[in-house]
């Protein structure tokens, strides 16, 4: 009888592990998975680095198309361009460029160019040629154009036929410096530019040998990747092979396999496009679907017509998608994987609702950082999650900032201060030879900014991310802010994150870019949101103001008010600050409509040029 009763205890407390297991460990089965995965691309990853002679990203590409030839790669428009047609055409373009006199291999080569097939050849060509690659963003011009060209010291320029003329406002100055500039056309009469098309079509498709790339190393540069330039001119962030060769476990580890199909509509000179998208389909052997650029209104239809299954996002672009006109087949397609990073929790909710059950995997990660996160367990706008195993192999803390003084805060010793589990810290990621920073070229100034001693101890180093986050006491981790756009007002911090959101969930602000502006006679910076209203609706001053008064504590309500026709973005969708900081709220500078906080009105009311003046004298406070 006492042995039926065990039986039955221990029966019955083995059927009660899965319930208290889910009620005190709710992630522990996703946890688990997690380090499996992680474990499975540290034995994958370590394999490679070991293999003789180097295995590097073109070495997987290789191997894709040996895999299989005939498969789709890209699909750009009606065009489709296997495996192996994509090898031939980069070895064409290869062959091509070593008959010029002007180029040698590994040599630092510049890619003016937007999203077409000819960059991915391009790329592969200069791969199999030994050579780093500048990926420089189109849409720069000029000054920053040159910029961005003398930063990683290229000595050739490959540029698409319609930049043509940009090419040519600084074609004296690349001349000065003999750099040899081709162009991706048939025929060019411009002095000083040379056509490239018509030699790459009378190129031999036969492979390149090895020996041609036999001097590259884990450590030699791969890609010259840019800062958008939301602060100044853009930084070039080295990605070396070794980091190139961590990334293509990117899409891998998020569960895309060859049978997936990638909508890749981001630029490919940017991080997003270029590793996870382009360089994470070479692991996978995905077929990927190249978009010119992004469009919301083509988007979902672009995905029923190549029967997509991930799609990329990153900044605004969710909030984009759930702003077009509603449609009876929203849900109507096959994508089942969102992946990418910036996107806000009410905008997260909104796209599922609207769009279906598609797993959203927010990432953090930063081009020229040392530490990353995944949210693979799917938590409303969380970007990742902390465990054990991750933070052994990448240490990371938040620690203390002071954002009036813009440093971190320190102790008696000189050593940063952890925040406590709750409240908000800079990320700062151990250097280590796992865990490298290499930083920026030609940029020592910069590169320095970004390295923090004495941390935890005396004499250890840290990569400075520059963001703010906060880890919730599930172990959650959620952005909050940059250092620079959180400000200090009336001896309070206001992340400008915070406040966009609600300005956004109001009836009728679209878009909001917060940021903090220096009012004379005053300490810190004062908040001031510049807004583009809804479709068909009208900005009530009043009805604005009753609603950051129900929500915003008094130090966190934009104090002035700037209506705009659009919010200014990057190529990446990221919101400038910098022109509107410089013009702060001046009348005289401002050629949109301007509002200040009026509480004896309760309203946004006008700011005219006498009450502007009044500001400035000091005759009014704020």
């Amino acid at each position: 009888m006492m042995e039926v009763y065990v039986l039955s205890v221990i029966l019955a407390t083995i059927l009660l592990i899965p319930s208290a297991l889910r009620a005190f460990c709710p992630y522990l089965w996703t946890d688990v998975l997690y380090f499996r995965d992680l474990l499975r691309i540290l034995v994958r990853f370590v394999s490679r680095r070991r293999r003789r002679p180097f295995y590097f990203v073109l070495d997987r590409f290789l191997e894709q198309t040996a895999a299989h030839p005939d498969k789709p790669f890209i699909v750009f428009g009606n065009e489709s361009f296997s495996y192996s047609c994509t090898d031939k055409r980069s070895n064409k373009i290869a062959n091509a460029l070593l008959s010029n006199p002007g180029y040698k291999p590994g040599d630092t080569v510049a890619l003016f160019m937007g999203n077409e097939p000819a960059f991915m050849f391009t790329w592969l060509a200069l791969a199999k040629l030994g050579s780093p690659v500048a990926l420089l963003n189109q849409n720069i011009r000029t000054k920053s154009l040159l910029h961005c060209f003398n930063c990683c010291k290229a000595k050739v320029l490959i540029a698409a036929s319609e930049l043509k003329e940009a090419v040519e406002d600084v074609l004296p100055s690349l001349t000065e410096q003999g750099v040899t500039v081709l162009l991706m056309t048939k025929h060019c009469d411009a002095p000083g530019i040379q056509s490239l098309s018509d030699k790459v079509d009378e190129a031999s498709d036969s492979p390149l040998p090895r020996s041609l790339r036999s001097h590259i190393t884990f450590k030699s540069p791969a890609v010259y990747i840019y800062t958008s330039g939301t602060t100044g001119l853009p930084k070039a962030a080295v990605v070396n092979q070794n980091r190139l060769l961590t990334a293509l476990a990117v899409l891998s580890s998020n569960g895309v396999t060859c049978n997936d199909v990638i909508y890749l509509n981001l630029p490919l000179y940017h991080t997003a496009g270029f590793i996870i998208g382009f360089i994470g389909s070479i692991e996978t052997g995905s077929t990927i679907i190249l978009k010119k650029k992004f469009s919301a209104s083509q988007f979902w239809d672009d995905c029923r017509k190549y029967s997509v299954t991930v799609v990329q996002y990153i900044g605004e672009v969710m909030r984009y998608l759930c702003s077009t006109p509603k449609r009876e087949n929203d849900k109507d397609h096959k994508v089942r994987l969102a992946i990418g990073n910036g996107v806000r929790a009410e905008i997260w909710r909104e796209f599922l609702n609207r769009f279906g059950d598609i797993q959203v995997r927010e990432f953090y990660a930063s081009t020229e950082g040392n530490v990353g996160f995944v949210n693979y367990a799917g938590k409303v706008g969380a970007i990742g999650r902390v465990n054990f195993l991750h933070r052994k192999l990448f240490p990371y803390t938040l620690i203390k900032y002071d954002t009036e003084r813009d440093e971190p805060v320190r102790d008696s010793n000189g050593l940063c201060v952890e925040s406590p589990k709750g409240e908000t810290g800079l990320l700062v990621s151990k250097i280590t030879d796992i865990a490298p920073f290499v930083g920026y070229a030609q940029n020592e100034d910069q590169t320095e900014k970004k390295r923090l001693r004495n941390v935890l101890k005396k004499g250890d180093l840290y990569f400075n991310s520059g963001d703010l986050l906060r880890i919730d006491n599930d172990n959650f981790i959620y952005f909050q802010d940059r250092v620079g756009d959180t400000f200090r007002w009336k001896g309070e911090n206001v992340a400008t994150t915070e406040v966009s959101d609600i300005l956004t969930i109001s009836d009728c602000v679209k878009e909001a870019n917060v940021y903090g502006v220096q009012v004379p006679g005053h300490e810190g910076r004062i908040g001031m949101a510049a807004v583009t209203v809804k479709e068909g609706a009208q900005f009530d001053g009043r009805k604005i103001y009753n609603h950051v008064v129900s929500y915003l504590p008094s130090y966190a309500r934009p104090r002035f008010i700037r209506i705009q026709d659009a919010v200014e973005v990057t190529g990446t969708f990221k919101q400038m600050k910098v022109k509107l900081v410089e013009e702060n709220f001046d009348p005289g500078r401002v050629q949109d409509p301007l509002y200040i906080l009026a509480d004896d009105e309760k309203s946004y009311v006008p700011l005219t040029a006498q009450v502007y003046g009044c500001i400035m004298s000091g005759d009014s406070k704020l």
